[in-house]
C-alpha cells in the first residue's frame, strides 16, 4: 500500500531544462509542482471532505442532543437504532478510510517526493553553472540553500493541504451550520473571521520578510563556519582561533537577533489571537444561550454552537501558526531562489554541436579577457598549436597563463576573440564534448571525498580494474595506495581520501590526480605545474612517465620550474597578458630576453616572479 502512494509521482521524471528559470516565487513553485498537479487536486478535494466530515460530526452531535431530549430512553433504540448503527459504522469504517487516504496522499505521495524533486532539480540546475559562478560565492552557502529550500517548499505544500484548505473549508462549513440553525448565530462568526483575517494579514506581511532575513542570517553563519572548517589548516598555522570565533560569533549574533525579531511577531499574534477567540466564544455561545432562553433555539443548537466555537478556538492557533509557517517557508524558498533561480551564466550556444575532434590543432585568435575588470587577464593573444605539438607556457604571476587555460576549457567565455580546435570555435560546441577531449592536471590537485578507486575512475568511469591499476602504476601511485587505510578500516583502492583529498599528502594527491588524467587518455593535455607537489626523486620518475603520456598529444604545460619544459617543442612567454616571446628553449636563450632572464635568475628552478626590473633580485615564488 505504501509503495503505491510513494510511487505515484516520479521525482526524477524528465523535464525541459531552462537556462533562465522563473525569478518570481509563484511561477518558480508552479514549475517545480507541475508533476504533482493531479495529486494536488486529489489532496485538495480530500482536505475539503475531511473538513466537511468534522463539521458534520458537530452538526450530528447537536442533532443527537435534541433527539435524546425528545425521546423516552426506553424508545431510543426502537426509534433511532438504525440511525445510531449507521453513525457508528461511519465513525468506525468510512471516516478512518477517508482520513487514511488523506494522510497517505499527503505524507507518502507528496511530502517525500516533492522535496526530493525540488532538491534534485535545484542541484541539477546549480551544477550547470560555470566555474566562475561558483568562484563568486561560498560553497557552504550554496549547499545550505540547496538543502534548506526543498524541505521549506515541502512544508509550504504540507500547510496548504493539511491546514489552509482544511481550515477554510471548516470555517465555511461552520458558518453554514450556524446559519442553518439561526442566521443570527453566523454574525459573531463572520465578525470574528473579519478580525482574524486582519490579524493574519498583519502577521504574514511581517513574518515573510522576517523569515527571509533569518534565513539569510543562517546561510551567512553556515558560510562562515564552513569557511573556517575548510581552511582549518590556515586557522591553526596563523593561530587565529579567537579571530575565527569572533568572526562566527558576529554572524551567530545576527542570526539570533533576526530570529528574535521574527518571534516578536508571533508573540503579538498569540496575544491578539487569545483575545479574539474569547470574543468568539462569548459571542456565539452567549447568543445561542440567549436564544435558548427566549425559546428560539434548542438545546442541540446550543450544544453544537458550543462545540463548534471551542473547536475553532482550538484550531485558530494551529491555523495561524500554519499560515505563518507557510509564509515563513516561502521566505526560505525565496532566499534559496537567489541561488537556484539564477540564469545559467555560460550556457552552451544555441545550436551547439559536439566537437568533431580530428587532429588536435589549437588556434587562438586575438584573445582578450579581463574578468570584467578592464585590466589583467589577456590582451590580444594569438598563436597556433599544431597537432601533437608540446608547448610550454611561461610568465610571471598575473601574466595570463591560467586565464588562457580557463578559456580553453570554457570555464569562462572570452570577452573578445576566439579559440578554435580543428577549425571549430569552441564557443559553438557543447562544453561537455570539448572537455571530454582535454585532460588536465593542476598544481592544486583536488580529489573527491570518495575512494581512491572512485577518484581514479572519475577520468574514465567505464574503465576496468586492470586499466585503473595500470594508470596508477604509471603515476607512481600504486605502491602507496596499497598501504592506505582510512578511519573506517577500508584499505587500498577502497580507502577514502577525505574532503578534497586531505588524508593524503600533497604528493600523493598529485599522483592520484595524474593517474586519473592518464586513465582519461584525452588527446589534448594541459599541465599546470603537474609535478609541483612531488619530491625530486618522484618528480624525476613522473617526468619520464609524463613524456610517455604526452606522446601523440597536443600539450600545453604551465611551469615555473623551467627545467621541466626546456625540452618542449616550443615555449610561449606571456607578459602583461601578451605574447612577449615564442620559440624553442635554445632560440629564447639566444635572444637573451625575458625567458633568458628567467632562466638566469632561477633560484631552485623557479621564475623570479617579483623581479620586473631585471635587477637580479627576484624571489623564487611560484608564478600564477
Amino acid at each position: 500500500m505504501f509503495r503505491f502512494f510513494e510511487t505515484l509521482v516520479d521525482p526524477y521524471v524528465d523535464y525541459p531544462e531552462t537556462d533562465a528559470p522563473p525569478r518570481r516565487l509563484w511561477p518558480f513553485m508552479r514549475a517545480y509542482a507541475r508533476p504533482f498537479r493531479g495529486v494536488f487536486v486529489v489532496a485538495g478535494v480530500l482536505s475539503v471532505v475531511v473538513a466537511a466530515v468534522e463539521v458534520g460530526l458537530i452538526w450530528y452531535m447537536g442533532r443527537l442532543v435534541d433527539m435524546l431530549g425528545r425521546t423516552d430512553p426506553a424508545d431510543v433504540w426502537a426509534a433511532h437504532g438504525w440511525e445510531l448503527v449507521t453513525a457508528a459504522l461511519f465513525l468506525l469504517l468510512l471516516r478512518p478510510a477517508i482520513q487514511a487516504l488523506d494522510v497517505l496522499i499527503l505524507n507518502n505521495a507528496i511530502l517525500p517526493n516533492f522535496g526530493t524533486l525540488f532538491r534534485w532539480r535545484a542541484h541539477r540546475q546549480v551544477l550547470r553553472q560555470s566555474v566562475g559562478w561558483f568562484e563568486n560565492d561560498f560553497a557552504g552557502r550554496i549547499a545550505n540553500r540547496i538543502m534548506q529550500a526543498p524541505p521549506a517548499a515541502g512544508e509550504a505544500v504540507f500547510q496548504v493541504f493539511d491546514a489552509l484548505s482544511f481550515a477554510l473549508a471548516y470555517l465555511i462549513g461552520a458558518a453554514i451550520l450556524l446559519a442553518d440553525a439561526d442566521p443570527r448565530l453566523a454574525l459573531p462568526l463572520l465578525v470574528w473571521f473579519a478580525a482574524y483575517a486582519v490579524l493574519v494579514r498583519w502577521t504574514v506581511t511581517r513574518v515573510g520578510p522576517a523569515s527571509q532575513a533569518a534565513s539569510d542570517a543562517r546561510s551567512m553563519t553556515t558560510g562562515r563556519v564552513v569557511d573556517s572548517y575548510a581552511n582549518i589548516q590556515s586557522v591553526k598555522i596563523f593561530a587565529q582561533h579567537d579571530r575565527e570565533l569572533d568572526y562566527a560569533r558576529e554572524a551567530i549574533e545576527t542570526t539570533r537577533e533576526t530570529f528574535a525579531r521574527e518571534m516578536r511577531i508571533f508573540t503579538v499574534m498569540d496575544i491578539w489571537l487569545t483575545a479574539l477567540n474569547g470574543a468568539l466564544i462569548v459571542g456565539v455561545v452567549g447568543w445561542a444561550i440567549l436564544m435558548w432562553v427566549q425559546g428560539t433555539a434548542s438545546v442541540g443548537v446550543v450544544a453544537a454552537a458550543t462545540a463548534l466555537t471551542l473547536r475553532i478556538n482550538a484550531m485558530t492557533g494551529w491555523i495561524m501558526w500554519a499560515v505563518s509557517s507557510f509564509f515563513r517557508s516561502l521566505g526560505v524558498v525565496a532566499e534559496g531562489m537567489e541561488t537556484i533561480a539564477q540564469p545559467i551564466d555560460m550556457p552552451d550556444a544555441p545550436g551547439a554541436v559536439p566537437l568533431d575532434f580530428k587532429l588536435g590543432e589549437i588556434t587562438v585568435r586575438d584573445l582578450h579577457h579581463h574578468y570584467g575588470r578592464g585590466a589583467g587577464g589577456l590582451n590580444g593573444v594569438s598563436f597556433t598549436l599544431r597537432p601533437g605539438e608540446k608547448m610550454g607556457l611561461v610568465g610571471r604571476s598575473g601574466a595570463g597563463k591560467s586565464t588562457l587555460v580557463k578559456l580553453l576549457l570554457r570555464f569562462y567565455a572570452a570577452e573578445k576573440g576566439r579559440i578554435e580546435i580543428d577549425g571549430q570555435d569552441i564557443a559553438c560546441v557543447t562544453q561537455d564534448s570539448l572537455r571530454a577531449q582535454i585532460g588536465m592536471v593542476s598544481q592544486d590537485a583536488s580529489l573527491m571525498h570518495r575512494s581512491v578507486r572512485d577518484n581514479i575512475l572519475y577520468g574514465r568511469p567505464d574503465a576496468g580494474e586492470d586499466a585503473m591499476i595500470a594508470a596508477a602504476r604509471k603515476a607512481e601511485a600504486h605502491e602507496f595506495i596499497q598501504d592506505l587505510v582510512d578511519p573506517q578500516g577500508r584499505r587500498g583502492y577502497d580507502a577514502h581520501v577525505g574532503e578534497r583529498g586531505v588524508k593524503l599528502s600533497g604528493g600523493q594527491r598529485q599522483r592520484v590526480a595524474l593517474a586519473r588524467v592518464i586513465l582519461k587518455d584525452a588527446p589534448i593535455l594541459v599541465l599546470d605545474e603537474a609535478t609541483s607537489a612531488l619530491d625530486s626523486e618522484v618528480e624525476a620518475q613522473i617526468q619520464r612517465t609524463m613524456y610517455d603520456v604526452m606522446d601523440g598529444k597536443t600539450v600545453i604545460a604551465i611551469a615555473h620550474r623551467l627545467s621541466t619544459i626546456a625540452a618542449m617543442d616550443r615555449i610561449l612567454v606571456l607578459e602583461d597578458g601578451r605574447i612577449a616571446e615564442d620559440g624553442t628553449h635554445a632560440d629564447l636563450m639566444a635572444r637573451d630576453g625575458l625567458y633568458a632572464g628567467f632562466w638566469t635568475r632561477q633560484s631552485g628552478g623557479f621564475i623570479g616572479t617579483d623581479d620586473r626590473d631585471g635587477d637580479g633580485n627576484g624571489d623564487a615564488r611560484a608564478a600564477e
